[in-house]
């Protein structure tokens, strides 16, 4: 095996940890950088530019929690109901289902011989298994975990949140945009660069797309918040 080429076993886990945790990163980021960046164009009030990201902060990151949970939980259940009518055409009808094993690997490029070979080895070692990942990509013993994920969420979007946040309501008045805007620019370009580097792609691609999903989202939010301020006053 070649240490970077991406294996079956714990893949499925660091996925899962990679999708919530990235995502939960990037969302906090951009939706509280938008948030705090629209209202800052329409008023100069600290306070309210602090509530505001707050605000954005806890709600963001409860929702994406709970959005995950409710997702991986449906996905969750949906694997065990695969599983389990598996575990019974296994215990049924053992002969279909080692033939049907057979005509997998026969289709991916084994010959008729090798192939029921193969299917008679994996089955007698582990038949649920064997089965499982043929058949339905699941690998029983790594079933997506619902609370792992929702918390991976929840702690990766109020990381995120927190630099957009910070970025604006700590310094001066007449820098805290630009210093808002260098911040999450260089904080979505940290989470592209990562997420590239963890799913061996191209970091290039990966860190143009955030930073500029994240100035673009700036830039309208501003716009708007503008707006409003001139139409208030």
């Amino acid at each position: 095996m070649h240490a970077h080429e991406p294996h079956h076993e714990g893949f499925g886990s660091r996925l899962n940890w990679l999708r919530a945790g990235v995502l939960g990163a990037n969302d906090g980021i951009v939706s509280v950088a938008g948030i705090v960046v629209g209202v800052a164009g329409a008023t100069t009030d600290h306070i309210a530019v602090l509530m505001a990201g707050i605000a954005g902060l806890v709600a963001g990151a409860l929702s994406m929690a709970g959005g995950e949970y409710v997702s991986v939980s449906t996905q969750r259940d949906t694997e065990r109901a695969m599983l389990r009518r598996e575990k019974e055409e296994l215990k049924t009808m053992p002969e279909a289902e080692e033939r049907e094993l057979a005509d997998i690997y026969q289709e991916k490029g084994l010959s008729p011989e090798l192939a029921a070979q193969v299917a008679r080895a994996l089955t007698e070692k582990d038949a649920l298994q064997a089965h499982a990942q043929a058949e339905l990509g699941i690998d029983p013993d790594e079933l997506t975990s619902p609370w792992q994920a929702a918390w991976a969420s929840l702690v990766a979007f109020s990381i995120g949140a927190l630099l957009p946040l910070l970025a604006i309501t700590l310094p001066p008045l007449s820098w805290r945009i630009w210093t808002c805007v260098l911040a999450v620019a260089a904080g979505l370009f940290l989470t592209g660069y990562v997420s590239a580097r963890l799913g061996d792609a191209r970091a290039r691609r990966a860190v143009l797309r955030n930073v500029g999903v994240g100035l673009l989202t700036m830039l309208v939010t501003y716009g708007v918040g503008a707006l409003f301020g001139v139409a208030v006053h």
